[in-house]
């Protein structure tokens, strides 16, 4: 088990489970859980760590199908200006190896932005804490667990 999904079970949540055979030689992590689970790239979501004003990191949930917006980032979390987070600093940070980065279960409580369409499905995918493992919640229990909130970040 991982951090995300013992947190799940340890708040009673309502979730699945999805595992697929990671292949190491994937360049895009999002994509292959795509593909690999059949599913619709705007129900899949990404976690990517931003620098927020070269201090402070934080957490944006964004559809494969989409690219992170950093300026709307960095308003959503009301700082001037949001850069991605180094790859160690990242994984440092959260406890988790890049490409299985989960918003759940992190070793740090970072604030957490969820792109505002995640709200218009019943339920979204989100990585479980390791490459090849996902987790399928709704959108609101995601926001609970992490106490983020919904705003448009993708473009």
């Amino acid at each position: 088990m991982t951090p995300a999904i013992n947190l799940l079970k340890k708040a009673k949540a309502n979730f699945k489970v999805h595992q697929y055979d990671h292949d190491p030689d994937s360049h895009s992590y999002g994509e292959e859980a795509v593909e690999k689970m059949g599913q619709d790239a705007n129900q899949v979501f990404k976690t990517l760590l931003v620098k927020l004003d070269g201090r402070q990191l934080a957490v944006a949930v964004v559809p494969v199908a989409g690219m992170l917006d950093l300026k709307a980032m960095a308003a959503a979390c009301g700082a001037k200006k949001a850069v991605m987070a180094e790859q160690p600093e990242a994984e440092r940070s959260t406890g988790y190896l890049f490409g299985g980065i989960s918003p759940l279960g992190q070793k740090k409580r970072l604030p957490t932005v969820v792109n505002s369409t995640a709200d218009s499905f019943e339920t979204i995918f989100i990585s479980a804490g390791r490459r090849g493992l996902e987790v399928e919640l709704a959108a609101e229990n995601l926001l609970k667990l992490t106490s983020g909130s919904f705003a448009a970040i993708s473009k």
